[in-house]
């Protein structure tokens, strides 16, 4: 005969069915609005307050804040408009497999920024679009069934807006340490062209390679070395190329300009630079090469998005 137990006993659980984990945390639309502009509105008055109280407390949050805040905004804005079915964890692995690229990226630049170079520009171009494109295929090596134009596009641009994050706070950072103390006005300029060019920079050139790398996909996860892959990659290098190059081709141009001197000596605020109207003719050059980079990098991608019916997933 069996005796109850007696008062007080917990009584045993009897295991029910097995629940369904709980869904990843889906994003809200319209975040990247309010990631933008709660940023610039502690950004800002951030920067206010050091200028004036020329405090070194805000420096670090200056820093990262103005580096990450547009990239991290047009991955949200990717991600909101043409990736919800990739998942949360693609895309955010994708921007963090290219910040841990940009770090070293920033490591390797700044150990030959004294000695630029065609040769040395083109060879940052090949090596930095190589790596961003194996960092997209390690995040993807496990999920064979993300392929296709669109998906290489939204990742892509990932990989490239955190490798742009991490690359541009490591500029920053060098920007605003300077042999006279802490120069806020070098790291306001370095912060404010870095974020209004980073569109058009790294997370363009990947998501163009992602673009087609993913859209040439087999259905069983491997990548295809195809020649479409291959051009492409030679083409973001060109366009990575002539972006580095913008400056010293804005010096030539000037140089020949101006009656034929060293290209090297004649910079802004160097003493071979003798008239304001060279100057800005330099700055002209420079920004419009620049602008012609980034309009033709938006040209193909436009051209990929409107003959995506074209490409074929072969296995």
């Amino acid at each position: 005969m069996t005796h109850p137990p007696p008062p007080g006993t917990p009584r045993a659980r009897i295991p029910g069915p097995q629940q369904p984990p709980p869904p990843y945390p889906r994003i809200r639309a319209g975040l990247w609005k309010r990631c933008l502009g709660g940023g610039l509105a502690v950004w800002v008055p951030g920067m206010v307050v050091t200028y004036a109280t020329r405090s070194t407390a805000l420096l670090p949050t200056l820093v990262l804040l103005g580096s990450f805040l547009v990239p991290v905004t047009f991955v949200l804005w990717a991600y909101e408009r043409h990736g919800r079915d990739l998942g949360v964890s693609a895309i955010l692995g994708s921007f963090l497999a290219g910040g841990a690229l940009g770090v070293l990226g920033t490591a390797v630049m700044e150990s030959y920024l004294l000695h630029p170079s065609l040769g040395m520009f083109t060879g940052v171009a090949l090596a930095e679009e190589a790596a961003k494109a194996a960092a997209l295929a390690f995040v993807l090596r496990r999920q064979p069934g993300v392929r296709g134009l669109r998906a290489g596009l939204v990742l892509g641009a990932a990989v490239g807006f955190g490798f742009a994050a991490m690359e541009g706070a490591g500029y920053a950072f060098d920007a605003t340490l300077s042999t006279g103390g802490v120069d806020l006005r070098t790291l306001l300029e370095t912060e404010l062209l870095r974020g209004v060019l980073a569109p058009f920079g790294h997370g363009l050139w990947t998501a163009l390679a992602g673009g087609v790398l993913l859209s040439l996909r087999r259905v069983g996860g491997s990548f295809r070395c195809a020649a479409p892959v291959v051009g492409t990659y030679l083409g973001v290098c060109l366009l990575h190329l002539l972006w580095d190059s913008a400056h010293g081709i804005a010096a030539r141009l000037v140089a020949r300009l101006a009656g034929g001197g060293p290209a090297g000596r004649l910079l802004p605020g160097s003493p071979a630079w003798p008239t304001a109207g060279q100057e800005h003719l330099f700055a002209l050059f420079s920004i419009g090469g620049c602008l012609l980079v980034a309009l033709a990098g938006v040209g193909w991608v436009r051209s990929l998005t409107l003959r995506e019916s074209s490409w074929r997933n072969t296995p």
